[in-house]
């Protein structure tokens, strides 16, 4: 990825315009102010392929604010008409004054002197310049038409339609009413304007699983080429559990090569900088906005009202339990969690969740750490899951002696991890939960509420670890 950038940094302004009539990015970078990285690259050869007609439908996800609009709906239809002046162009987007925002960019691009370098023979008709149509001088037949989703497209066909971003933001994906009104509009509307052999672009942030791009997939009745780009890079198990959200084969590459942890486009959102949004925006958004794969918001077992916060948690003498759902990644992958259940008085509270990514060494040292502070709580007993095989043998042999002096075992467990969460979620149905306030919290609760549609469960299965231990141990015995 890096050799990529730099032998695209290299490129001299003339060497970008020589090309510019024949290649996208080499058009984009030339028309001026815009930075291509490699992500940006990979997107123009695709349009390319679309020029030539060996891609018709394409989706393409990408994150917030990485360059992806205008390039594909503003510098693109530009260089549609610059090399099919005369197949006509179809714009949409959520609302109809970002498409015409998106019609009036690409219509001062074709007017513009640089163009008229690269293209000369190709001119917008004077007589025909709204921003919501406009049209390109005799001989040539091209125009385009902006809408917004649900606009008319009466008496307008196009070769190319593209719809960018069809639905605003979270909040709006949300809404059955109008992820039923895109499709309804897609169907009625804007597939029966797009002419034989014609290309479809789908270009959005994902919100929704049910959102226009999952709708299509799960339609099946075209063949879409897709264009998944992580804001960060993922682990091979990562990337395979993420395709196969979306039809998707297992055993694919990055897209760009990376390795695990990389940015998409790092000289516009470096890896520090994408670390502290996902943090700000959680872990419901962050999955779909920026990875790609967006997963139901709530699963089918627990309930917001359920999960109380209170300011402190269990006396000292509760009984307490701290669990973990061990994994040994590092900088992406599977989460290692461990989550602290007290009992007391029939109150199940949740004081503590110390998680992370972490490599096998930094997991174990944690573990000691967290085992260290415990001791102020008073007595914890701790247990970790085993993994099958001689390997799991021998991470337990490994964690019992390195936590030498604290209260440890392992558990091997069986059966469905949803059987086992079932106990501990009748206990929060019951109202007999409470999370002790805590930065945690959110995470927490957002993941608890997916189950089981959430990409990660480790603190619902050391959560479920944690209850029934404590419940073979007193007071809970007979629901377990």
């Amino acid at each position: 990825m890096e050799r990529m950038a730099a032998q695209m940094a290299q490129r001299t302004d003339n060497e970008i315009l020589s090309d510019a009539d024949k290649n996208f990015v080499s058009f984009a970078c030339s028309i001026g102010n815009y930075d291509a990285e490699p992500a940006h690259k990979l997107i123009a050869d695709h349009l390319d392929a679309v020029v030539r007609g060996d891609i018709t439908r394409l989706m393409i996800f990408a994150p917030p604010q990485h360059g992806k609009s205008e390039l594909t709906s503003i510098r693109f239809p530009a260089y549609w008409f610059g090399r099919r002046p005369n197949d006509p162009v179809i714009l949409s987007s959520y609302g109809a004054s970002l498409a015409k925002r998106n019609s009036s960019a690409a219509r001062d691009i074709l007017e513009s002197d640089r163009f008229k370098t690269i293209f000369p023979k190709v001119k917008t008709d004077n007589r025909s310049r709204s921003v919501e149509f406009w049209k390109l001088a005799h001989p040539h037949r091209g125009a385009v038409k902006a809408s917004g989703i649900g606009g008319p497209l009466t008496g307008f066909g196009g070769m190319l339609g593209i719809i960018d971003d069809p639905i605003k933001d979270w909040k709006s994906a949300q809404s059955v009413t109008l992820r039923e009104n895109f499709k309804s509009w897609y169907k009625s509307t804007f597939r029966t304007r797009i002419w034989q052999m014609g290309a479809i672009i789908l270009l959005m942030t994902r919100w929704h699983p049910d959102d226009a791009a999952g709708w299509l997939l799960k339609q099946g009745l075209e063949d879409w080429t897709i264009l998944r780009l992580p804001a960060i890079a993922e682990t091979q198990e990562e990337r395979d559990e993420n395709n196969k959200q979306i039809g998707l084969p297992a055993g694919k590459d990055d897209p760009l090569q990376r390795q695990p942890g990389e940015a998409l486009c790092p000289n516009r959102f470096n890896v520090v900088t994408l670390g502290q949004i996902k943090n700000d925006v959680g872990s419901i958004i962050w999955p779909g906005a920026y990875q790609g794969v967006p997963r139901k918001t709530e699963g089918n077992r627990f309930k917001r009202e359920w999960l109380q916060i209170v300011k402190t948690g269990a006396p000292k003498d509760a009984t307490r339990v701290r669990y973990w759902d061990n994994a040994a990644t590092d900088e992406g992958g599977k989460y290692t969690a461990g989550v602290l259940l007290a009992e007391y008085q029939n109150i199940i509270y949740v004081e503590d969740v110390a998680r992370g990514q972490w490599s096998t060494g930094i997991r174990n040292n944690n573990m000691k750490q967290v085992a260290t502070m415990d001791l102020q709580r008073g007595n914890v007993e701790i247990w970790f899951e085993q993994e099958p095989g001689s390997a799991g043998k021998d991470a337990v042999d490994y964690i019992v002696k390195m936590m030498a002096g604290f209260n440890i075992r392992a558990n091997k467990e069986t059966g469905d991890k949803d059987v086992r969460l079932e106990p501990f979620a009748a206990q929060a149905e019951g109202g007999n939960v409470r999370l002790v306030e805590g930065r945690w919290n959110y995470d927490y609760i957002e993941e608890m509420l997916a189950v089981p549609n959430s990409p990660y469960r480790d603190q619902a299965d050391a959560s479920a670890g944690a209850y029934n231990k404590i419940s073979k141990s007193g007071i809970y015995q007979k629901l377990w």
